[in-house]
């Protein structure tokens, strides 16, 4: 979007704590801090941390209002604290918020798999979640709007919260983003996957449960043995990412790989790391079947890519995988913690050409009706920037 309010004439800043990539017509703001946390009590340690955060931009936009910069919209992510005080700063700035998730301690993602539910009492789950939404519920005081990617992820919000959110993808560029011939793969350790090989792709930015790699893993043994000539193809980092950090001197990828050791051919089962785009992208094209499995939480852009890209999905039958992936019309839904219907399934698809060339040109089809970057949603998203920049000021806007 920010290109585009650029060619429209618009001066924009960003400010933010990392170097994004280059945004044409976007001088890019950066804050630092010298404070670390000093929170006393655990379950404080993280608002701290956001105070933190959002002190240190504050510092930076007095500096910019002093050079004589002043916003008539500031668009900001309500969920690390950054934006804790802008308002306060520039307050007759139209104020909107990208709404990526809103805690909770049953329904979503905290109380979801048994087997990595953290061991607390209820209530306490459910303090430490108000308190992780507090920066939320702060800014929502003071907003004039919201936007959110998804359907679910809406939801996640408060009623009163919810009736502000616009819901519109992020967008993608399906002109990119779409099937074609794919070149071989060859990788450091010397391994070559060739087009038309059967292959299974998953994909995770860090390899963890959250994105159901236990329940993929645990479907391999009976997916190889019955597919002999299929290969796995998994992209990711062995990092922590949304969940828990996985068992002291291991990583996810290796703590489950293990339960599998001696049960299947594990040198069919190649980890990849994380890829540059065009090399993620070929390996899309190069996938007979991709997986994508998810607890109730953001959606994955991967998702999103493959389905541009034309796969045949099998997914999650979760809230957010469902809103794009329609069982037996957009791709193929199994139980998350299913790892035998998982493997049945995956090999009903891989021996079946037919259905898996409909469920992908659905797939890229769907993408293309809902969240094409040009035709769906930069116009919608533009046209909600407009209506922001023409509303009247809120009538509980600070006084000037």
């Amino acid at each position: 979007m920010a290109p585009q309010l650029a060619a429209r004439g618009h001066e924009l800043v960003a400010l933010t704590f990392n170097q994004p990539p280059p945004t044409p017509g976007t001088r890019v703001v950066r804050s630092s801090t010298t404070h670390a946390t000093g929170a006393g009590h655990p379950w404080a340690r993280d608002f701290d941390t956001k105070i933190i955060r959002a002190e240190a931009a504050l510092q930076s936009a007095k500096r910019l209002r002093d050079e004589g910069f002043h916003p008539d919209l500031i668009i900001a992510h309500p969920g690390w604290g950054d934006a804790l005080f802008v308002k306060d700063v520039w307050p007759k700035a139209r104020f909107a918020l990208y709404c990526e998730f809103f805690y909770a301690a049953t329904g979503t993602d905290w109380d979801f798999d048994p087997e990595f539910r953290p061991v607390e009492d209820p209530a306490d789950s459910g303090a430490r979640s108000r308190l992780r939404n507090l920066p939320q519920r702060m800014l929502f005081d003071i907003a004039d709007a919201g936007i959110s990617p998804t359907q679910f992820q809406a939801s996640t919000y408060p009623p009163e919260m919810r009736e502000r959110i616009m819901v519109c993808h992020d967008g993608i560029d399906t002109a990119q983003v779409a099937p074609g011939p794919a070149q071989s793969l060859t990788f450091s350790n010397g391994t070559v996957i060739e087009q038309g090989e059967e292959l299974i792709t998953f994909v995770n930015r860090n390899i963890e449960p959250y994105r159901g790699f236990h329940s993929f893993v645990r479907a391999l043994p009976s997916i190889l043995e019955r597919r002999p000539n299929a290969r796995v193809l998994v992209v990711g980092r062995d990092g922590t990412g949304y969940g828990a950090a996985a068992p002291q001197g291991t990583t996810w990828r290796q703590h489950f790989m293990n339960e599998i050791a001696g049960r299947c051919d594990t040198s069919r089962i190649l980890f990849v790391g994380a890829l540059g785009y065009s090399m993620f992208l070929n390996v899309l094209r190069m996938s007979t079947l991709h997986v994508y499995l998810t607890y109730p939480f953001v959606l994955s852009w991967s998702l999103m890519e493959a389905m541009a890209t034309g796969c045949a999905i099998l997914g999650s039958d979760t809230a957010p995988v469902r809103e794009f992936i329609s069982d037996g019309k957009t791709g193929r839904l199994v139980d998350f913690f299913d790892h035998a219907g998982l493997a049945d399934r995956a090999v009903e698809l891989l021996g079946d050409p037919a259905q898996r060339a409909r469920l992908g040109a659905a797939a890229r089809a769907r993408v293309i009706e809902r969240a094409d970057l040009h035709s769906v949603v930069l116009p919608r998203q533009l046209a909600w920037v407009d209506a922001l920049l023409a509303a009247s000021p809120r009538v509980d806007d600070p006084p000037v």
